[in-house]
């Protein structure tokens, strides 16, 4: 028997821009513009990423490719590196429907990749985007998961480094020697998102850019990988997912039908299961109006993943770091109940010690309950506010915007990447960012992605 990975390679070898139906296009143009945007706000919030890039750029080297919002430039690993850790540091990257991230990774290995080979066409790049996020949906979709691996790393290295590999016009023998040699490093496990006082959220996205590029290289100088890394005695399939697995749905209309085109797009600078309920409780205040000096407490209904986002209490309640209060429940609710909204300045310092946010956190209470289990699609948001009164309002989070079911427009996107720009490390003009807007969009006209890098870099 053949092992899976050469027909997934065969697909990243041959896949042309003219076989993409237009949703796949539009979605790769999105997540393209959405990385950017994000790696740029990141870029000048969030601490966490100071040392990645203050490491890179004392390293140095070559001058392959740009590091966003830091007006550096370094060999295209480590620039893949730094960005990778900015694209996921702010928790604002694209996903799947159902769960985990392929572009936080992705979009910064092909980016450096294009900047050190130089020419690459829009073209060209639309269609690694592509291939790299229909292969992490299939694989993502189809492997056993039980809340251990962090499957955005796991299966990640693996779409990733395939569509670097088909960025450099590897055939299908090198980008299965691509994606071997990437197996050494794949791994990373959702402690470090269940975790609390942690700096290393964002971490995974830049290693894992940084071991697509790395291992794309390779394979384009003769390194061999192994005939059978999925489905061999010792496989990735058997070692990290229990053999369980479904070769049959992974290539079912591989290369006919695109998954690619129903990535969700967040609206709200925050890990993906806080969005329903950021979602229903945006909706109570919009509905209700309701006094915020008010209410007694509030009830959020949530399954066995969500629960860990309320758990333990005292570090959920009062966050101590502005990663740790993306993944609070309380702390996620307690804004959107407060501001109707949330941006990317609402996980600042300020607001970590903002005396009435937390006021409000302390009032979240969690009830277990299996209906809003993740199986697969990520589950509802249910939220309900008791008023000392004795109102009882409740709401559930659904059809959230983002998602496939409620797609952001091009004009909600740009408006995203202009609110990440204006928290970008060095200041980026308006003219810029117009000019990048408009340059992706028609992106399949472009003959050199070096230009649009140029733009905002």
């Amino acid at each position: 028997m053949t092992d899976i990975s050469h027909r997934l390679a065969a697909f990243a070898a041959e896949t042309r821009f003219e076989d993409l139906p237009q949703a796949a296009v539009e979605a790769a143009k999105k997540s393209l513009m959405d990385t950017i945007g994000v790696m740029l706000g990141a870029s000048g919030v969030e601490p966490a990423v100071q040392p990645i890039l203050d490491l890179m750029v004392e390293t140095g080297g070559r001058e392959e490719a740009t590091v966003f919002g830091a007006g550096t430039r370094l060999p295209a690993s480590s620039a893949a590196f730094s960005n990778g850790t900015l694209a996921h540091g702010l928790d604002y990257d694209s996903q799947t429907p159902w769960g985990a991230h392929p572009d936080s990774s992705l979009v910064p290995a092909l980016l450096a990749l294009a900047e050190r080979v130089g020419g690459v066409s829009g073209k060209q790049l639309l269609t690694s985007i592509a291939i790299g996020q229909e292969l992490f949906i299939r694989l993502r979709c189809n492997v056993r998961w039980n809340m251990d691996w962090n499957l955005s790393s796991a299966v990640g290295v693996y779409s990733g480094v395939a569509a670097c590999a088909a960025l450099l016009g590897l055939n299908a023998k090198q980008v299965a020697n691509a994606m071997g040699i990437a197996s050494l490093q794949a791994g990373g496990t959702m402690q470090q998102i269940f975790g609390t006082g942690s700096d290393l959220r964002g971490l995974y996205a830049g290693f894992i850019a940084q071991t697509c590029v790395n291992a794309a290289l390779l394979a384009q100088k003769g390194m061999l990988g192994m005939g059978e890394l999925f489905e061999g005695e010792a496989g990735i399939f058997k070692v990290y997912f229990g053999g369980e697995y479904d070769a049959g749905k992974m290539l079912d209309g591989l290369g006919t039908e695109f998954l690619s085109g129903q990535m969700t797009y967040k609206y709200w600078p925050a890990v993906g299961n806080a969005h329903t309920y950021i979602h229903a409780a945006i909706e109570l205040m919009r509905q209700h109006e309701i006094d915020l000096a008010k209410i007694d407490k509030v009830k959020v209904y949530v399954g066995t993943f969500a629960e860990r986002m309320c758990f333990p209490e005292e570090a959920r309640k009062k966050p101590a770091t502005m990663m740790d209060a993306k993944f609070s429940l309380p702390m996620t609710v307690a804004i959107a109940l407060s501001k109707g909204k949330i941006g990317v300045g609402d996980f600042g310092p300020d607001a970590l010690q903002d005396g009435d946010i937390l006021a409000l956190a302390s009032k979240v209470e969690a009830v277990p309950d299996p209906a809003f289990n993740w199986n697969l699609k990520l589950p509802a948001g249910k939220v309900e506010v008791f008023t000392v009164d004795g109102a009882t309002y409740s709401a559930l989070g659904e059809n959230v915007p983002g998602t496939p079911e409620n797609p952001m427009t091009w004009e909600q996107l740009e408006d995203k990447f202009r609110d990440c720009a204006a928290h970008a490390r060095s200041e980026i003009g308006a003219d810029a960012i117009s000019q990048t807007v408009a340059t992706i969009k028609t992106l399949e006209a472009s003959g050199n992605v070096s230009e649009l890098i140029k733009m905002v870099a």
